[in-house]
């Protein structure tokens, strides 16, 4: 028989599984050519025109405009919280068209609120706060992909400058620390962390009665501003990534490859020298060790091939492995990717 032996689809199990790993950046290693963790401002900017010679810029690594950055988050991530903060209730309709299951017709704006998926991290319901005011401003973190994987491990970011410290609690909330309440959102699998201000204090307890101006004497505009645009921040996660693992399952059965095709196993054989190595012309004769019954050839390199023959891979046994005469034989080769 040949030395090549075909893999059959049951020989080949591909399996996945998740790792993860942490990163930890502080000041300007965040915005780094390596890295690529940008902040950015978002303002309500007030207006029907949208002018990019006065509107301002924001971020470093990818200067974006303030008012886009303010409505693109609004939109994604909030638009069913702007006018209530546990998320608009969707109207169901009913049998007859155009109308809930009330019986009274949807028109306008009606028959479209609370229906935007909102990337919600948990099915939990937690109370969601989005700025509307004229000028009032929310700061966004926007970890790269090659940074998080496939998404940010919950419980694992954390996000430190003057203005304090921020945590998330594994439900896509963030918690400011020096007051456990609830300031902004993180939505692991896009690696954005968004934290808002709430211009009414004390109405949902992380407002400028905790950290604003009752503590700072400043207000959440300027406690936002200290996370975005201070040098001295520092930015903790661990990511997700999968990858995958194949699996070959080598089987030599008790009659196969039961000889050897070293050259030097062949009486008469003769050997060239050179500068890269001896070379072994082969013999006529077997020699008598490897004639008897006893004579098992022993394993110690398998080779990937693909069907054009060329070699993709090597695995080299820790120590010679006797090929068995009466059972087979079973090597299994692992491959991540």
């Amino acid at each position: 028989m040949g030395a090549y032996k075909q893999f059959l689809a049951s020989d080949i199990i591909i399996t996945p599984f998740e790792v993860s790993k942490g990163f930890s950046y502080k000041g300007n290693e965040l915005t780094g050519s390596d890295v690529g963790i940008d902040r950015y401002l978002g303002t309500n900017i007030t207006g029907t025109l949208f002018d990019p010679n006065t509107d301002p810029l924001t971020g470093v690594v990818s200067p974006q405009y303030q008012r886009l950055v303010y409505n693109s988050i609004k939109e994604l991530y909030y638009s069913n919280y702007l006018s209530s903060s546990y998320g608009s209730p969707a109207n169901t309709a009913s049998l007859v068209p155009g109308n809930d299951v009330a019986g009274n017709a949807l028109t306008g704006s009606a028959d479209s609120s609370g229906r935007y998926f909102n990337y919600n991290q948990t099915t939990l319901t937690f109370e969601k706060y989005f700025p509307t005011g004229a000028n009032d401003v929310i700061g966004v973190l926007s970890i790269p992909s090659r940074l998080y994987g496939n998404y940010i491990l919950p419980n694992s970011f954390t996000w430190s400058g003057v203005s304090g410290s921020i945590y998330d609690d594994g439900e896509g909330n963030l918690i400011y620390s020096s007051s456990g309440e609830i300031c902004g959102q993180i939505f692991y699998p896009q690696g954005l962390a968004v934290i808002t201000s709430d211009s009414n204090p004390g109405a949902d307890g992380y407002g400028v009665a905790l950290y604003g101006s009752g503590v700072y004497g400043v207000g959440d505009s300027a406690i936002i501003d200290g996370f975005i645009t201070g040098s001295n921040v520092t930015c903790s996660f661990s990511s997700s990534l999968t990858i995958y693992e194949t699996q070959y399952q080598c089987t030599i059965r008790d009659n196969e490859y039961n000889f050897t095709l070293n050259p030097s196993s062949t009486s008469g054989s003769t050997s060239i020298t050179s500068s890269i190595g001896t070379f072994y012309t082969p013999g006529q004769f077997l020699n008598s060790n490897i004639t008897g019954s006893s004579f098992s050839p022993y394993i110690t390199t398998i080779g990937l091939y693909d069907e054009y023959q060329n070699l993709l891979a090597v695995g080299k046994l820790s120590q010679p492995l006797p090929i068995s005469p009466t059972t087979d034989t079973t090597i299994l080769i692992n491959i991540d990717r």
